[in-house]
């Protein structure tokens, strides 16, 4: 009866986890859902205090409490962009946690003969949970710009990569045949070669494929709690683990079509799938076509040779404008002002939505976060395949701190780093008005073709400054000339 009784309650735990994760299909409920999951796994803790005779219970308790109270301190403090950051930081966290429960356990049951099954699931966790940690720390570093956020590769780099696996594989093998103190001598040794492995693995993956490789390390760290959660026998762990894996699978899947990818042209650096050279050239033909002649009917200051006046008339003449907010508006904490911006050509009667790239920003839905922050409401966050047929009715592409995900570069060149990637089509919008801090390349380190369009007006500077700047004179035109 006992038995039965702890399989309902895991059950019901893992229902409320699960119940919790849905919550976050929309911005409204996601923070309800964060609690809930949180709760869920609160359950699942007091669980294995129960259900075990644990030994040390005041050194848990202390150790818990004072890693609740560090979690809390940084995440106050943490800022948005910060934030992807911190989330590599904290799946290189469940890696390490992964690694030393494998290593103990899997040293234990060689001495207390645990069944095969059991000790193949540890070393697993242990060898994908060293890769994880390591992989999550050069994430960490790559985003939060301690590190060279380039991709980074040496000749022979895959087969590098793959040997240094094999090698681990081979001392999972020995640790399985061996006993005494060489299991702990061959379970160091396939830990050493599974952290470089990790290392390997993220040292060559940057750019605009940073999002993809925190999608992916989400799905290792659930991989190596899961099967340690094998070796200890905890249907809880092994429920948690297998749905943060299943998760991130999914999404990682999702973020590479979206990028017109496979998982192994991001994990084994092969670059993105090249169009045609007759698609790239069909491509360029109807951007131009689609900006020739732009059938605005500009207001008198459109000939100002102040661009911000230019811009500000461009939108006062507009009837459909499309926002393409990017990671140079999260630095500069500037979602606040495109939404009153927003707000304010809404009022005018414009029609405005957020044009929204998956991989804008520096991880998967980092710029529904932003925006949902701001209050801007979800049926305006368009997603690429929605809103790119629209840009050639659109008279204004409003980009906000975004480079990479609206330069045509990647539908004009072909050996390019970006070559291949759907890109936000703003350059076929009538008018692109892009407000980013300056006209360098971005992440990929690609320069940007749209900023040469004879149909783009540049507000170099500070987003957040810019876009006030533009809002006050949007304002000045409309008191002056009401809409109709």
């Amino acid at each position: 009866m006992g038995d039965s009784s702890s399989i309902l309650f895991d059950v019901a735990i893992i229902l409320v986890l699960v119940g919790g994760i849905s919550l976050f299909l929309s911005p409204k409920t996601a923070r309800s859902g964060n609690l809930v999951a949180a709760f869920a796994l609160t359950l699942a803790i007091v669980v294995v205090f129960v259900r075990n005779d644990l030994g040390y219970i005041g050194a848990i308790v202390a150790v818990l409490f004072v890693g609740g109270v560090i979690g809390l301190a940084i995440a106050l403090r943490i800022s948005m962009t910060q934030i992807p950051a911190m989330v590599a930081f904290q799946h290189g966290a469940g890696g390490l946690a992964a690694l030393l429960v494998a290593f103990l356990e899997v040293w234990r049951g060689s001495a207390l003969g645990i069944p095969a099954v059991q000790e193949t699931a540890g070393l697993l966790g242990l060898v994908i949970g060293g890769a994880t940690l390591t992989g999550s720390l050069v994430a960490a570093g790559k985003l939060s710009g301690v590190l060279d956020g380039r991709p980074k590769q040496v000749r022979g780099h895959t087969a590098y990569l793959m040997t240094l696996l094999a090698l681990s594989a081979a001392a999972c093998v020995w640790a399985g045949l061996a006993s005494g103190g060489a299991v702990i001598l061959a379970l160091s040794v396939a830990s050493v070669f599974a952290l470089v492995a990790g290392i390997m693995l993220a040292v060559r993956i940057g750019g605009a494929d940073m999002p993809v490789l925190i999608s992916v390390l989400n799905a290792t760290a659930g991989f190596a709690a899961a099967f340690c959660g094998v070796i200890l026998g905890s249907t809880l762990l092994v429920a948690c683990g297998a749905t943060v894996a299943a998760s991130g699978s999914v999404l990682t899947l999702v973020m590479c079509r979206a990028m017109n990818r496979s998982v192994s042209n991001v994990i084994l650096g092969s670059g993105f799938r090249s169009k045609s050279r007759k698609a790239v050239v069909t491509a360029a033909a109807g951007a131009a076509a689609a900006t020739a002649e732009p059938p605005l009917e500009l207001l008198p200051e459109a000939e100002s040779a102040d661009p911000c006046v230019r811009s500000a008339a461009a939108l006062v003449a507009a009837e459909r404008v499309v926002i393409i907010p990017g990671y140079g508006m999260a630095q500069a904490q500037a979602q606040f002002q495109v939404v009153e911006l927003a707000k304010e050509l809404q009022r005018l009667g414009k029609e405005v939505k957020f044009a929204v790239h998956p991989v804008a920003g520096r991880m998967p839905g980092h710029m529904h976060v932003l925006l949902a922050e701001a209050n801007v409401p979800y049926d305006q966050l368009i997603e690429i395949d929605r809103i790119n047929p629209e840009f050639p009715a659109t008279d204004v592409a409003l980009v906000v701190g975004a480079c990479d995900v609206v330069n045509p570069a990647a539908l004009e060149q072909e050996d390019c780093p970006i070559s291949g990637m759907p890109i936000l089509r703003a350059d076929q919008a009538k008018q692109a008005v892009v407000c980013n801090f300056d006209e360098k390349p971005g992440y990929s380190g690609v320069d940007n073709t749209l900023y040469e369009r004879d149909h783009t007006i540049m507000l170099p500077g500070d987003a957040k400054e810019t876009v006030d700047r533009l809002l006050a004179a949007v304002r000045g035109m409309n008191e002056e000339a009401p809409a109709a």
